[in-house]
């Protein structure tokens, strides 16, 4: 069984209705932080939106902005990556690391729409999951931001706050997206999770969480693991 988060409750502390009304409250909290929460990928349909979440695996959103106007004016859709040199692709994608991985995953995936849905991104989750490179984190991306069809990815911002915040126990991503969305109404899901990452990214990091300065640290069973001082933690925080 996976170990509880430090400073998060035994399940007996807290009612399932408490938890729900909590995790809504500090929903709303964040939504008051974040106003400008949202996905930060660059794309213009859902094939560019597919390939960009693919391609973001162990790199910076920044970084896979910088490269896809170069490979979409290159290879604008499935049926032209699906036909590329990959001498060419990999070019194209080595400023991202595993370059030579990502433009196996990027073209498979390219002939699998061809050949499979005429060229076009399926709109469900058992369709997606099946091409190369693609796992429920990568189709709930595409299905919330491209769709507007409720999902939750669950990343390592999603996955390690949701833990902090006392959502869940598991260190499972299908676990914890089960977890967390059972809390939340299922039209706020995409933007919930788009909160969550934003606020792993600028407040609740990884080593040193700016507890001082988080916006829900009243309703966090964490609170207090990283910097509690105000004024040290609001300048830890990142614009």
């Amino acid at each position: 069984m996976p170990g509880r988060p430090a400073g998060i409750a035994g399940p007996t502390a807290e009612t399932s209705l408490a938890r729900t009304r909590r995790a809504r409250r500090i929903d709303r909290l964040l939504a008051e932080r974040y106003p400008d929460a949202r996905i930060e990928l660059d794309f213009a349909d859902p094939f560019q939106l597919l390939v960009a979440t693919v391609l973001s695996a162990q790199t910076t959103d920044v970084r896979v902005n910088l490269t896809t106007p170069g490979l979409f004016a290159r290879f604008p859709d499935a049926a032209a990556t699906a036909t590329a040199s990959p001498d060419e692709l990999e070019a194209i994608l080595r400023p991202l690391g595993f370059f030579r991985t990502k433009a196996r995953a990027v073209q498979g995936l390219s002939a699998e729409l061809v050949a499979r849905f005429g060229g076009e991104v399926p709109r469900r989750m058992a369709d997606l999951v099946t091409l190369p490179g693609v796992g429920r984190k990568t189709a709930n991306v595409v299905l919330g931001n491209a769709f507007g069809i409720p999902g939750l990815p669950v990343d390592t911002h999603v996955l390690r706050l949701s833990r902090r915040l006392g959502y869940t126990v598991s260190d499972d991503p299908v676990q914890v997206e089960k977890d967390v969305t059972a809390l939340l109404p299922k039209a706020g899901w995409v933007m919930a999770g788009h909160r969550l990452i934003v606020h792993g990214r600028r407040t609740c990091f990884a080593r040193r969480p700016a507890c001082g300065a988080c916006p829900v640290a009243a309703l966090c069973p964490s609170a207090g693991i990283g910097e509690t001082d105000p004024v040290t933690a609001a300048a830890l925080v990142k614009p």
